[in-house]
């Protein structure tokens, strides 16, 4: 039988493996992954791509390519309520209520004051593609679809995996140091018992990609999200519409996807006449709709009991299943195989222990708990929007009809459905504006120098981010200036190294940088930021989020998560430096 030796072999070709791919690369990892299907997804799904997924895109280069070829920021800084596109009857046609969102409107002095990147749109039938392309350029990175992962073993020093060819049936072996699983728990997480704890068969989750033009019926480009509600359409009275693209994604986007929630085994859900259904619930009967293909997946929010065990590690939708709410599942994923690949690589080269893979299920675990939960919570918060606009379950039609009349009236009542209305759906900010959600999250693992500090409070609508430089946090986004340019201090991190920022009179810990880097046989770039630096921060904020004094110093791991902090200069700072460097690595 034919073998293949790779330090990391990915088992999985969705979104955390690619990426995972695209990340060993950058760090000078070979890897070999092996994806069962013959392409990337026929099914657009997951959409949007949060500022935390944005950064780590941006740091590996393809940032720019999803902002190009997916939402123009525009079209997706709010979501809206509406009864229907089209129609004529009284409650036809309306808008009921707006919301910010995803950095838009008024949330955007916030959001771009938090990060050098604004959140992406781009569904996973597009964005994979962009994925596979760039993970495929690398000479370092053998891409397989069409190849499955049949059975494997480990030992102390490695994994032997048997592969099969889908389309010839030939099997070969591939011996790896570490055997990733981002396969939605199918082969590599059964064999070491990982199950996946949690409620699930839920809500079962339609949707249907199809080609359309409503643009004569739309004359709001502005939300990513459109939810219709209207109590003249029965059992099909609720659903959600997203753009599609591929060229537009406005009123005129070629393309479309239409969610629908059903309880499992329902008899209402026909897939014969799903396009006559959107059309009953838009109210746009002369538009012609092509559909591409409808799927179903059952909504669950579990987790891992367990990540994997020595040299074999789960990550992605093997680790972690969310409701679609809050969008937390791929970004989720894709932060995975962040976090886990710069701790491949440092082992791989030798420059940590192999201790320090245990530290991956330490710090991603507690977070994907938060946002399973989180996601849940958000989904389950969709089903108190119809009684906010003052819809009755199972009252007949006409009622429900009457509740909106009033909800649209000039009158006392009507102000007051509004009011109640607004306090009611203002309440899903939990989806649309989970800031700290989205960045806030922070580690406690062997690989985090704790100082003692208190973390910043959790926000309980988890939308209000509090940027800190408390170890295990990520790094406060701040802009500095060199040579008359402006540049994020992520631009100075990342990328495989680890980096120390400090004030303007920083030369001892350069001199300190130089020596670990050297004793430990890593890459470390020490940065002065202040007036007479390297870097200015002109407008202070270096200066105000660091909460160091200008002696001190702020670690931060290829992660770009603050490993260790300083807060003034102390004796030895080439003595402590190492001492921090060889505690995160394990050594």
């Amino acid at each position: 039988m034919k073998s293949i030796e790779t330090p990391v072999l990915i088992c999985g070709g969705g979104g955390s493996g690619l990426s995972l791919s695209i990340f060993l690369s950058s760090l000078g990892v070979k890897s070999y992954l092996v994806e069962r299907h013959g392409t990337t997804s026929h099914i657009p799904k997951a959409h949007y791509l949060n500022q935390r997924t944005m950064e780590i895109l941006r740091e590996h280069g393809i940032a720019d390519t999803i902002y190009a070829k997916g939402t123009p920021f525009e079209h997706m800084g709010c979501v809206s309520w509406m009864t229907s596109l089209g129609g004529d009857g009284p409650v036809d046609g309306k808008t009921l209520y707006k919301m910010d969102a995803f950095g838009g409107g008024s949330l955007a002095e916030t959001y771009e004051a938090d990060s050098p990147s604004r959140s992406g749109n781009l569904p996973l039938i597009r964005l994979e593609p962009v994925l596979r392309e760039f993970a495929e350029k690398s000479d370092l990175a053998s891409v397989n679809f069409g190849h499955e992962l049949t059975d494997w073993t480990q030992d102390e020093s490695g994994v032997t995996s048997v592969i099969r060819n889908v389309e010839t049936g030939e099997e070969y072996e591939v011996r790896s140091q570490y055997l990733i699983g981002a396969d939605r728990n199918r082969t590599v997480g059964p064999k070491m018992g990982i199950e996946l704890e949690g409620p699930t068969n839920m809500v079962d989750m339609v949707a249907t990609h199809l080609s359309a033009d409503f643009s004569k019926y739309i004359t709001d480009d502005d939300p990513l999200i459109r939810w219709f509600s209207n109590p003249a359409s029965g059992a099909w009275s609720s659903g959600a519409m997203v753009a599609m693209g591929p060229e537009k994604f406005d009123r005129h986007s070629e393309e479309w996807v239409f969610h629908f929630a059903f309880q499992p085994g329902d008899p209402t859900f026909n897939e014969n006449d799903i396009a006559p259904r959107i059309k009953e619930l838009l109210k746009t009967p002369d538009v012609d709709i092509k559909v591409h293909k409808v799927s179903h997946w059952i909504v669950e929010c579990v987790l891992a009991n367990h990540y994997g065990k020595e040299r074999a590690l789960v990550i992605g939708d093997a680790a972690h299943r969310h409701p679609p709410t809050t969008g937390l599942g791929l970004n989720s994923g894709i932060q995975d195989a962040h976090n886990i690949a710069w701790k491949l690589a440092a082992v791989i080269k030798g420059q940590a222990d192999h201790k320090l893979m245990s530290t991956y299920e330490a710090e991603r675990r507690p977070v994907a708990a938060r946002n399973t939960q989180w996601a849940l919570l958000t989904f389950m918060n969709h089903f108190v929007i119809e009684p906010g606009f003052g819809m009755v379950p199972g009252a007949p039609p006409e009622a429900n009809i009457g509740a909106f009349m009033n909800l649209l009236s000039d009158s006392w009542q009507g102000e007051f459905a509004r009011q109640r209305m607004h306090e009611v759906l203002n309440t899903q900010r939990t989806e649309f504006q989970a800031h700290d959600l989205e960045i806030g999250f922070h580690y406690d693992s062997d690989a985090v120098i704790a100082d003692g500090s208190e973390a910043p409070p959790l926000a309980p609508m988890g939308d209000v981010y509090v940027p800190t430089t408390r170890p295990g946090h990520r790094l406060p986004h701040v802009w500095l200036e060199r040579d008359g340019k402006r540049v994020s201090n992520h631009d100075l991190c990342g990328r495989g190294k680890f980096v120390v920022l400090t004030g303007a009179d920083g030369q001892e810990w350069k001199d300190a940088s130089k020596a670990a880097a050297e004793k430990l046989n890593i890459q470390i770039d020490c940065h002065c930021i202040g007036a007479d630096g390297e870097y200015a921060d002109a407008d202070q904020q270096w200066h105000r989020l660091s909460q160091v004094e200008p002696n001190g110093a702020v670690l931060v791991r290829p992660d770009v998560h603050v490993g260790w902090r300083c807060v003034s200069a102390p004796g030895n700072p080439s003595e402590a430096l190492s001492q921090a460097l060889e505690a995160i690595l394990c050594r």
